[in-house]
């Protein structure tokens, strides 16, 4: 009976043990908790990221650019999180599209920050468009019908992006 309730009790600190270490093994194996972040389309990372002033630098001179950016988020489609405006540092927006329509972001990540990954273009957007925009971004009617003029903007479309 001596030998049983030892045994028991030899086991039950091994496996106290045990489990203690295993913990300790997987926080090692993963240093950062990425919880917190959202990815969506391609998987992406930070690295080679620039800001907005950067892009626009290197859109100087070019209708296309491949690009990794960083930045703030100002707004988001709130129908399906089709589109986000995120901020270009130099009092101007940028809208962001998803490449062939095929993934979105959550509704709710407006003020959290972005990395994203494809490429900045120029683009003409039609009123109708930017009226269609308006809409789902909720704006009033009479803010809707304010809009008469078509724009000549930068704009990107994302592959992938990392919402943190």
């Amino acid at each position: 009976m001596k030998t049983l309730l030892l045994t028991a009790i030899t086991l039950g600190i091994a496996m106290t043990g045990f489990s203690q270490k295993s913990d300790k093994t997987s926080k090692k194996q993963t240093p950062q908790d990425n919880s917190h972040l959202v990815y969506r389309g391609e998987k992406i990372n930070d690295e080679g990221a620039i800001i907005p002033a950067e892009l626009l630098e290197k859109m100087k001179g070019n209708e296309k650019v491949e690009a990794k950016v960083v930045a703030k988020i100002v707004s988001v489609c709130q129908v399906k999180g089709c589109w986000m405006m995120v901020d270009l540092g130099n009092g101007g927006q940028m809208r962001v599209t998803f490449k062939d329509y095929g993934f979105f972001v959550p509704l709710d990540c407006s003020g959290k920050t972005v990395t994203m990954q494809g490429f900045a273009y120029y683009k003409t957007t039609t009123v109708e468009m930017l009226r269609h925009y308006a809409e789902d971004a909720g704006k009033t009617k009479e803010e809707i019908e304010a809009i008469t003029e078509s724009e000549h903007t930068l704009a990107f479309e994302a592959n992938g992006v990392i919402v943190k």
